[in-house]
């Protein structure tokens, strides 16, 4: 089974609700452009210090086909990458970037459709000269992310699935989004209003 086109037919969402805020970067972790494609694929984990953007354009060159690209970043001062690398990367067969920083060149990022997912874009490059091993855990958009870990991107957000929990995850995505597909509008809105107003009882709302 290839996990990664099974992952891309979940949406972030139903991820979100089964593996909870921990593993859901924060807000600030958005699509540069739109409508962005959703994108699924294997963590290739990336650290960048402060101003340094070394290692990012070193792992477009060793991260296997359909890998999303997750970088911790230092900074948001200096880019991480601009259009030629991202060309590359596509080129490559690399499924994303996801960044906790900044990258440049979006016109030309957006003209190419790779997707970036990020904090913002700056004009300004960083440097290369850190070296940092590749495929160790970082931290990215608050979330811990190792080397392998399923990464799920949309408009919504990104969420990690850990590497371990894949099977029983994919199993419980399916099983909800096929429960939620037989389910009418009506019937769910009966529910909803039961639900909500046996909240409201317990709590000692009146009207």
């Amino acid at each position: 089974m290839n996990a990664a086109e099974e992952f891309k037919k979940i949406p972030t969402t139903t991820l979100a609700d089964l593996l909870g805020r921990a593993q859901v970067m924060d807000i600030g972790m958005r699509p540069l452009w739109s409508p962005i494609p959703r994108v699924a694929g294997p963590a290739f984990t990336v650290r960048c210090p402060a101003g340094d953007n070394l290692m990012l354009h070193a792992a477009i060159h060793r991260a296997e086909p359909g890998s999303v690209v997750v970088v911790e970043s230092g900074d948001l001062d200096y880019a991480l990458a601009g259009g030629n690398v991202c060309a590359v990367a596509q080129r490559r067969g690399v499924a994303a970037f996801v960044a906790d920083g900044v990258i440049r060149d979006l016109a030309e990022v957006r003209e190419l459709g790779f997707p970036v997912f990020a904090r913002g874009v700056i004009p300004v490059p960083g440097t290369k000269k850190a070296v940092r091993p590749l495929n160790a855990p970082v931290r990215c958009g608050g979330v811990r992310v190792a080397a392998g870990d399923v990464v799920v991107a949309d408009e919504e957000g990104v969420v990690v699935t850990p590497r371990e929990d894949w099977e029983r995850v994919l199993t419980e995505a399916r099983r909800k989004l096929a429960k939620e597909a037989e389910e009418s509008l009506d019937a769910w809105e009966r529910a909803h209003r039961a639900r909500i107003d046996a909240i409201l009882n317990d709590g000692g709302f009146e009207g």
